[in-house]
């Protein structure tokens, strides 16, 4: 008899994204084993929640059939009394499950861009910090369907665009670290695989905490689209990520290749050529060039390029426009000049 569906759905996604990793470290898994190169390492970040407990307890079990060494991390974020000794609870878990090298990491979380955001740019550079330690091949996340339809709820809000609503990538960060099985498996099905392993969860309060948009969206919002439009509004939300991010992939494409014919002998991009280009490609242009001047991304919305377009799309012979980090954007004899102020 096999192994529970849920056990097996998720042991099934993690095998596939291993055999991924594999084939892009020039290991494939066939051939003998004096042919391969030394197996990758790679990590599992756990919170201890049932979502990364269930990838953890695949990544486990999957790993060593295919020759990958395995480790876990858990960050301590320490935004709750008793954080430590759970970080070590966890650790001690992923241990058990036969994880190795397992490390639980301190963090500092800040201010910038409130609670839910400065906790999550400190997750991500704590496990940076330590794939890059450790010289691990991927670090896995346990991100799942349900995650991406909120993300692309949060997206819609925040009214940015299709790269908004594409939600959370299957493969990112550097040289494509971060890596994201369960984004097509919902989190009941996560949970359950824990419950039939008999492996302990622990739930989040931050999970629960109405002062968070994302636990309001999850406990609120999710649940009142569910109860007007039907069950199959996660799913729904989650295949919109997809497509957006395979538009918004192939207008960022259009947009590298428009730069350079937009620009004159001087490398200043021109207001006739800008004009013709689709509204999509000529603002992935004034992004762009909005960065490379200085202005920082994450601060970077869509009404501040709105206003650059103008200079193009709706000249009055407006002055500046200022952008974050000190980038101005003017109109200058035919030509849009971004540069710092």
């Amino acid at each position: 008899m096999g192994p529970h569906p849920a056990v097996a759905a998720i042991r099934l996604a993690v095998r596939r994204v291993l055999h991924d990793i594999l084939t892009e470290h020039g290991h494939p898994a066939t051939g003998t084993a004096c042919e391969r190169p030394s197996p990758p390492l790679v990590l599992v970040a756990c919170s201890g929640g049932a979502d990364s407990m269930a990838l953890a307890s695949a990544l486990a079990f999957e790993a060593p059939k295919l020759g990958i060494r395995a480790g876990g991390v858990t960050i301590d974020h320490g935004l709750q009394s008793g954080s430590e000794a759970r970080a070590a609870e966890v650790a001690q878990r992923l241990t058990e499950l036969g994880l190795d090298p397992v490390e639980s990491v301190a963090v500092r979380v800040g201010r910038e861009g409130g609670p839910e955001a400065a906790a999550r740019d400190a997750r991500y550079a704590a496990l940076d910090a330590t794939a890059v330690r450790h010289r691990a091949g991927a670090v896995l996340l346990g991100h799942t369907r349900d995650d991406q339809a909120e993300t692309v709820l949060l997206g819609l809000a925040r009214g940015s665009g299709i790269r908004s609503l594409s939600g959370m990538a299957a493969v990112s960060g550097a040289d494509g670290r971060y890596r994201r099985p369960f984004l097509h498996i919902d989190r009941q099905t996560a949970r359950k695989a824990c419950m039939v392993q008999s492996l302990p969860v622990w739930d989040d309060p931050h999970n629960a905490d109405p002062a968070y948009t994302r636990s309001r969206l999850r406990h609120e919002g999710l649940p009142a689209l569910e109860k007007a439009l039907g069950k199959g509004v996660v799913e729904a939300l989650a295949r919109t990520a997809q497509l957006s991010r395979d538009d918004a992939d192939a207008l960022d494409a259009w947009a590298s290749q428009a730069e350079a014919a937009v620009r004159d002998a001087a490398g200043r991009l021109e207001c006739a050529k800008l004009y013709a280009l689709p509204p999509a490609v000529r603002r992935r242009i004034l992004r762009r060039a909005a960065i490379e001047a200085g202005a920082p991304a994450g601060s970077l919305f869509a009404r501040h390029i709105e206003e650059v377009d103008r200079l193009i799309t709706g000249w009055r012979g407006q002055g500046a426009i200022n952008l974050p980090g000190k980038v101005v954007a003017q109109r200058q004899g035919g030509r849009l000049v971004i540069r710092q102020g």
